[in-house]
């Protein structure tokens, strides 16, 4: 079965990049476009990994993190934060609400291609 891909974000030429570059390669895909849907859409189906971009209505992406983080029954999900927010000060808060990786926008696609493909296959 296609290890699975939640992209959160609300700018729409983003997530059809990533939702293309994700299909492509590979991975089933959904999309939530704000912090609220993004925890409905893991409490449907727990995603094998998460994009999550920190700057979202509703709940922020540091907020969902956190949530999801609070809930051991999601400790095996990947999350990748994406944003804009690239001081040292926002990546340490990131990490410490429990993201496995932060990227700064704009970001290669081929590279977080990479890296999704590289953390999805080891986590088989």
């Amino acid at each position: 079965m296609a290890k699975s891909i939640l992209v959160v974000e609300d700018e729409p030429n983003i997530v059809l990049s990533l939702q293309f570059l994700m299909k492509k390669a590979g991975f089933d895909v959904r999309v939530a476009s704000d912090g609220e849907q993004a925890l409905a859409a893991v409490e449907d189906r727990a995603p094998d990994l998460i994009l999550l971009d920190v700057m979202i209505p509703k709940r922020d992406g540091y907020d969902v993190c956190q949530t999801i983080r609070s809930n051991p029954d999601y400790g095996d999900i990947y999350i990748i934060m994406l944003t804009a927010k690239g001081r040292e000060v926002d990546r340490e808060k990131g990490i410490a609400l429990g993201a496995n990786d932060y990227v700064t926008k704009p970001f290669s696609t081929r590279d977080l291609t990479e890296k999704v493909k590289l953390l999805l296959q080891g986590a088989d």
